[in-house]
């Protein structure tokens, strides 16, 4: 909670002064930098200089600071706004200083934060304090060269990670690296399932567990901030990286940020949530402008950087798009208004790389420019010497370098990368071969059985006809477990009877996704093509794989136990041969896939995002040769993202869809262990698979013919992004998000709503909760958005799942919202979720909290957070619902607020 009033907050606003430097929004009225905070609009203009001969190192101290206004970009609507900043001035922002409440607002350590599912929300105040402390003494040794080195990237592929601070004094830099999924760039590391995977399996305790992993491997290689996770909504469903991120619903989002942030900080590595924001598709990424309105950017783009904060991260990085017609690397109502201010970000935002576009950026929110080159080799930065030089000259005054010195440093001291145990990076990202500068250190541990858990966890069972699956059903169930949970390798146990044991004697696997590459698993450079088994997607998001287990091998080693004839065709393109193999056999695997990624790299015409929602390599004429011949057709899909499979999921011959992703580098492993049951299925879709492309919401942009001028994304969906959509427009779906079936079946009952008695700890925050109450919005404050008493619980829904199958298995129950229809909310919004495994016949009670956050909905006019009301009534009466998935609500019942 705040300790200061809120009249006294309000004085503590930092704000910053741009004299001369009015701006202006195409649609919007002008508006002054100093009175971004309060407007409604969704961004403001940014400076933009040009600047000639400068250099990465800050030294460079007395070369020209002559910057002009750079000319405006000029788009078919708008126009990249310049504006020309004569003089400023800068006051930082307060650090926060909440007050903890045991058990439900702790102090909290990053290395130690509440377990999943606690409900705890974690203060890291206390933390944050103590590492600002440190970070504010460091500063105050420091020449004003040396801070701006801090902020300075020494420029690409100069250092051993792909980004480099340099060491100033003492203190000994900082190295950057990716990638989302793993330690990119570095040997004996292990390859994750994608982000996408984690979402997949809507599991708290996995998805905290794969950040804590991924730490702890990025910090035993030396690396000080690894660059994830990645956080963009999947609002396009052939968007290149969307299978770096969490889905496509802000809520689901958000909490796997919020998880992996606290996974991955508690090993001791800052994470960096990018791309901060708008960063929905790959082509023309840098001169295309994402235009998202002020309460679509709230609930649904910024929640999850939000989650984020809440979590703790360390650094955001800024995204190479516009917002809003302004870079997003100099947009200060993003930056500073949202982030800093109204989220209270105590860390520091750095650019994605070569994506700082002035040196005046520094005002209007950047604390970092990566990799510290304007351009990739140019030997220039708009920081550098630069910077200095503005600072000198007073163009930028040196407490926002301080500021920015600090915000990096404290995040240095947060992590304890201070103690003298911290390893030295011990790999090179660009000379990997050089054996003097790779020490070859092995950070894997055993962490290969949680890759395999996970990659099973994730598996969706869309399709399950005749009980095509588990392959041997009733033979092998129960499989040992070891202290840590994980599957044991090769210890099945009987599950009792042998009646009803179905063991195949015939099988058939079909397609190359079934089978190794031809040149291994590393063949293609950042991972740009596909032509095995595919376990993640392409770009800078990817890892080496120290292997990869196909399904080939996988599946015929389990085979063995029973006896089973495995046979094989793995040329896609083969109708006929395709179609002669699968006949007399007991079942026949089909495996398909869809690729995508960042835009540097074209894979078969796909120059980032996807080109079309179609199975790469003749996939749907595969499954349908294959159905052809035989009657117990399983398709297994190894996607990025959602396919348009209209042409084969009705078919009667296709008994079994199991949708993978991107299952990380024990593939086979985790796929077998769901087709033969050792691990029933349980992940559930984070992203809707329509039944044709045009029922999505939103699309990838296309070319506006003029190379030179901003492509304009209109984000006019709003808040109906995907399921969202589908449910307003009343569109059905091939499968709904949050869909997946179980090989056993749970039933829910028993639902009850019920109003968490709290007014206040203190009189401020009785003043807030009643205000509220009576329909007023959260007021303009620092940290307003994460204000203790918005995320308190406020109403409890507890309800019972029961195991009606044969199976033990797990469930996840999700809880949707239906906000009053003059609230302007989605028909259906996802509110919590949660895992429970349950044995047969075993009733289990789950209960969720909703906050007063969870409930309410953003005003564009007063800026703040307010409670729906039913028409000209201060109250609101908001459905609950809970089941299955989007579409399949088991309970109902409301709340009045």
């Amino acid at each position: 909670m705040l300790k200061r009033s809120l009249f006294a907050v309000l004085l503590l606003l930092p704000h910053i002064t741009l004299a001369q430097d009015t701006i202006q929004s195409p649609g919007s009225p002008s508006v002054t930098s100093s009175q971004s905070s309060s407007q409604a609009s969704s961004s403001s203009a940014a400076a933009s200089s040009s600047v000639t001969g400068s250099s990465v190192s800050a030294t460079s101290s007395t070369q020209s600071s002559n910057a002009t206004s750079a000319p405006a970009t000029t788009s078919s609507t708008g126009s990249v706004i310049p504006v020309s900043v004569t003089s400023s001035a800068f006051q930082p922002f307060p650090t926060p200083t909440q007050q903890s409440v045991p058990g439900i607002f702790p102090d909290t350590d990053p290395q130690y934060p509440p377990p999943p599912g606690s409900g705890a929300i974690p203060n890291f105040a206390p933390a944050w304090s103590r590492a600002y402390a440190k970070a504010k003494a460091k500063v105050a040794t420091l020449s004003l060269e040396q801070k701006v080195n801090v902020t300075t990237g020494v420029g690409w592929a100069i250092g051993r990670c792909v980004g480099n601070i340099p060491p100033v004094g003492d203190w000994p830099g900082l190295c950057l690296e990716d990638s989302p999924l793993g330690v990119r760039f570095a040997d004996f590391a292990t390859a994750f399932p994608a982000g996408i995977n984690a979402a997949a399996s809507w599991n708290r305790d996995l998805i905290r567990e794969r950040g804590l992993l991924m730490g702890r491997e990025h910090h035993d290689k030396g690396v000080n901030i690894a660059l994830g996770p990645m956080t963009n909504m999947g609002r396009d469903a052939q968007g290149g990286r969307n299978w770096e991120g969490f889905g496509a619903d802000p809520y689901l989002s958000g909490e796997a940020t919020y998880e992996t942030v606290l996974g991955l900080q508690s090993a001791g590595v800052a994470a960096c949530v990018k791309h901060l924001v708008g960063n929905e598709q790959e082509y023309k990424r840098t001169i295309s402008s994402s235009n998202i309105d002020d309460r679509t950017m709230h609930e649904v783009y910024t929640h999850p950087f939000m989650r984020g904060v809440q979590a703790g991260t360390v650094s955001m990085m800024c995204s190479y798009n516009l917002i809003n017609n302004t870079y997003a690397c100099e947009n200060d109502k993003v930056m500073n208004d949202i982030i800093k201010r109204e989220y209270g970000f105590q860390g520091h935002i750095l650019s994605d790389w070569s994506a700082t576009h002035s040196t005046m950026s520094a005002m209007t929110g950047l604390d970092m420019t990566m990799p510290g080159d304007i351009t990739f080799d140019s030997g220039d930065s708009y920081f550098g010497g630069n910077l200095t030089s503005y600072v000198r000259n007073g163009k930028i005054p040196e407490a926002r370098l301080d500021d920015m010195t600090t915000r990096i440093l404290a995040g240095w001291y947060l992590m304890r990368q201070d103690q003298p145990s911290f390893p030295a990076v011990s790999f090179d990202a660009f000379n990997p071969d050089d054996d003097s500068v790779n020490q070859r250190i092995d950070v894997q541990q055993d962490h290969y059985k949680f890759v395999r858990t996970l990659g099973a966890a994730s598996t969706i069972l869309l399709k399950n006809s005749n009980n095509a699956l588990p392959f041997n059903g009733g033979c092998y169930t129960n499989r040992r477990r070891d202290v840590n949970g994980y599957l044991q390798d090769d210890s099945q146990q009987w599950g009792g009877s042998n009646n009803g044991c179905k063991k195949l004697r015939t099988l058939v696997m079909i397609g190359n996704d079934a089978g190794p590459a031809e040149t291994g698993p590393n063949g293609f450079s950042d991972q740009g093509g596909s032509d095995g088994i595919l376990a993640m997607g392409w770009g800078s998001g990817t890892a080496w794989f120290p292997y990869l287990v196909n399904p080939l091998d996988a599946i015929q080693r389990r085979a063995r136990r029973d006896k089973t004839t495995v046979s094989w065709m793995l040329n896609s393109w083969d109708l006929g041969a395709a179609s002669s193999a699968a006949k007399r056999k007991d079942a026949a695997i089909v495996f398909i896939k869809s690729d995508s990624g960042e835009q540097y790299i074209n894979v078969d015409g796909n120059q980032g995002d996807r080109n079309n929602l179609t199975a790469w390599d003749n996939g749907d004429n595969l499954v349908l040769a294959v159905a052809q011949s035989n009657p117990n057709t399983i398709v297994v899909v190894n996607s990025v993202g959602p396919l348009i499979i209209e042409k084969w999921a009705d078919h009667p011959n296709v008994t079994a869809i199991l949708w993978a992703g991107l299952q990380g580098q024990e593939a086979g492993n985790s796929l077998t262990d769901i087709l033969y049951g050792d691990w029933n299925p349980s992940g559930r879709l984070p992203y809707t698979i329509a039944r044709r492309p045009e029922d999505y919401p939103a699309a990838v942009v296309g070319d506006n013919g003029d190379p030179n001028t901003v492509l304009e994304i209109p984000y006019t969906e709003g808040l109906h992004i995907d399921y969202r959509h589908f449910d307003a427009a009343n569109i059905q779906p091939r499968y709904e998000f949050g869909f997946g079936l179980s090989y056993t079946k749970f039933d829910y009952s028993g639902l009850a709503v019920t109003k968490v008695p709290w007014k206040g700890d203190t009189a401020d925050e009785r003043k807030l909760v009643a205000a509220w109450d009576n329909g007023d919005a959260t007021p303009i404050a620092q940290g307003s958005s994460v204000a203790p008493w918005l995320h308190r619980p406020a109403f409890q829904v507890s309800f019972n799942v029961k195991n009606t199958g044969h199976l033990f298995g797990g469930e996840i129950p999700q809880l949707y919202l239906q906000f009053p229809a003059s609230s302007g909310e989605p028909p259906n919004v996802l509110r919590g979720f949660s895992h429970i495994e349950l044995a047969p016949g075993q009733l289990g009670r789950v209960t969720l909290t909703l906050s007063r956050y969870d409930l309410s909905i953003w005003d564009v006019v007063k800026q703040g957070w307010r409670k729906p009301s039913d028409g000209s009534k201060n109250t609101a009466t908001i459905g609950v619902s809970v089941g299955a998935s989007s579409r399949d609500f088991r309970v109902k019942s409301s709340l009045n607020v």
